[in-house]
Order: C-alpha cells, then structure tokens, then sequence
C-alpha cells in the first residue's frame, strides 16, 4: 500500500511531466517518469483532486495535461 507521502511525491513528478513534456497518456507518463501504472493513476488522482489536472479523449486515447493555470 502507499503512503499517503509516497503518492504527493508521484504527484509531484508526473506534474514536473506534464509541465515539461505537455499532455500525455497514461502509457507515455508510465515511460517518462519510471512510475508502475498504479503510482501513475494515484498521481492523476492526486492532481484531479487538486483540480490541476485537464482530462482529455483524444481519438481513442485519453490524454492528460495541467489545467491552464498550472500551465503558466
């Protein structure tokens, strides 16, 4: 089970992620920050709560990204 910290942590790198690479899938933000798909989805979840996260269907994909506020 992760921590609670563990899961700001991941939160932290998959935004770091975000903000440098744009919107991303699960998939891809699973490759850039080395994280299991479950600390990925934690992350999301994490950042949703913190509304700073953008959910997007792309095609059949869907795709993550930080809210325009988080952007900046």
């Amino acid at each position: 089970m992760k921590s609670v910290n563990e899961i700001g942590e991941n939160a932290g790198k998959v935004w770091r992620t975000l903000r440098q690479n744009g919107a991303q899938t699960i998939v891809d933000l699973e490759a850039s920050t080395k994280l299991s798909r479950e600390s990925v989805c934690g992350a999301i979840g994490w950042l949703a709560k913190e509304n700073k996260i953008a959910i997007n269907q792309a095609g059949r994909f869907i795709k993550y990204a930080l809210t325009p506020t988080e952007s900046k």
